[in-house]
């Protein structure tokens, strides 16, 4: 099951002082150019500097802009604004904020975990993905972590711990006030934990668990990669403490009352013509639509009642009448002809349900001759200011995937359809660097 182990991270040094709000990025993913540039404005030696070369972000660019990102942490590690622990940690990482009124502490905590192929059906292992990863996105990581030699993003990780017993070994006696960052109105507050006799009782409360990837797929297979690319110049094997074999994550429990998941709300355009009559024609016998009794102003609330549906349930926002409607599956097992190869556990998600039946069967086909195009967002108040009725004239409001699936699935080695969850909030980049060569 899943071995960590504590590590020797490099972090902001004494300079930056026990705020490091200003230093501090959100996943380089969800950046673009204007983001990258507020974050710089906040300090020249943000750590979005290093973590993003190159825009757009997942976008493979050229040798120069990861050599320059290499030569920048250099000369942050020279001057002191970044520093390496003398000692190995186990870094305790609570994240505070506040989500439709109600404020949540999220406890987890810094690891390294052993790098392991993702875990098969065939070849059980400690790491669980649940969605697919993509070339291009690998490629840009794998490019950076050559150049800089580490691993600058936490991957975030999930594992079963209903008793709560490796939070309670990791919180239990923090004493100093902790290093903090506020970013995006999400506080994050970082305590090293160095007492080996700690580390011990994690490293053995972790020992019979599995990690489910949350977020971080294509950097977990860029980890692999590069552990690949190591093995293979050292003559095809490593050292078993070598720290190529190692993996950077922030290690959450399941049952931790700040996990908090969000939906993923699809604006569906690329649509020749859209009419709600054609669409419940094609829906009969499948699906029932009926008006949502919410007025556009209260589409939050919608959304909130649709997770209190008992059977599979959508919001459908109409942009050019800006009415909303409820659709309510009356056929079950609706996939089971299509993905005869997929498990029940699959078939039955919403988002599988959602992408292989109301999208790729009814709504494409009938609306726009093939593909459609979507846009995303996990705020259904935007969702109207993203339906305009005419290049985006259609919303599919859903319910948050249950985080049940992702050990379900785990069980068949299925993963789900793309934008499948949405963890809130994001990690925070910048607290803790793991050294990778």
């Amino acid at each position: 099951m899943a071995t960590i182990k504590a590590f020797r991270a490099v972090r902001y040094g004494a300079k930056q002082g026990g705020d490091l709000s200003a230093v501090v990025a959100p996943p380089y993913d969800v950046l673009d150019e204007a983001g990258k540039k507020k974050l710089l404005g906040r300090s020249p030696v943000n750590i979005v500097d290093i973590d993003l070369p190159f825009l757009p972000a997942k976008q493979v660019g050229p040798d120069p802009v990861y050599v320059a990102a290499a030569a920048t942490l250099s000369k942050w590690l020279a001057d002191g604004t970044l520093v390496r622990d003398e000692q190995p940690a186990i870094y305790a990482y609570t994240q505070v904020f506040t989500h439709r009124g109600r404020e949540y502490r999220r406890r987890g905590f810094f690891a390294t975990v052993n790098l392991e192929p993702f875990h098969t059906p065939a070849a059980p292992t400690q790491v669980v993905p649940h969605e697919k990863t993509y070339a291009s996105a690998i490629e840009d990581r794998l490019k950076l972590t050559r150049a800089t030699g580490v691993q600058l993003s936490p991957i975030f990780g999930l594992f079963p711990d209903a008793q709560g017993t490796v939070n309670d070994a990791v919180y239990r006696g923090l004493g100093d006030p902790p290093i903090r960052a506020t970013l995006d109105g999400v506080e994050s507050q970082l305590w090293p934990v160095t007492d080996p006799e700690v580390q011990r009782q994690v490293i053995e409360a972790m020992r019979d668990k599995k990690v489910y990837i949350a977020d971080g797929h294509h950097r977990y297979t860029t980890a692999l990669a590069y552990q690949q690319e190591q093995r293979e110049k050292a003559g095809g094997t490593l050292p078993a403490d070598h720290p190529a074999n190692w993996c950077l994550f922030v290690l959450l429990s399941m049952h931790d009352p700040g996990c908090v998941i969000l939906p993923t709300h699809r604006i569906v355009g690329g649509l020749t013509s859209f009419d709600l009559t054609t669409l419940r024609e094609r829906l009969a016998g499948v699906f029932e639509v009926v008006p949502a009794g919410f007025e556009v102003g209260q589409i939050g609330a919608f959304e909130e009642s649709l997770a209190r549906e008992p059977g599979t349930a959508f919001g459908l926002y109409d942009g050019k009448t800006r009415q909303l409607f409820t659709l309510r599956l009356t056929k079950p097992d609706v996939l089971a002809a299509l993905e005869p190869g997929q498990s029940e556990a699959w078939r039955c998600l919403d988002v599988a349900i959602l992408r292989r039946y109301l999208l790729d069967e009814v709504i494409g086909p009938t609306f726009a001759g093939g593909e459609v195009k979507l846009a995303y967002t996990a705020d259904a108040t935007e969702v109207p200011g993203m339906t305009d009725g005419v290049a985006y004239p259609l919303a599919l409001i859903l319910r948050p995937t249950p985080l049940k699936a992702l050990e379900d699935l785990g069980v068949y080695g299925e993963v789900m359809p793309q934008k499948s969850t949405f963890f809130y909030p994001k990690l925070a980049t910048g607290l803790v660097i793991n050294p990778v060569s």
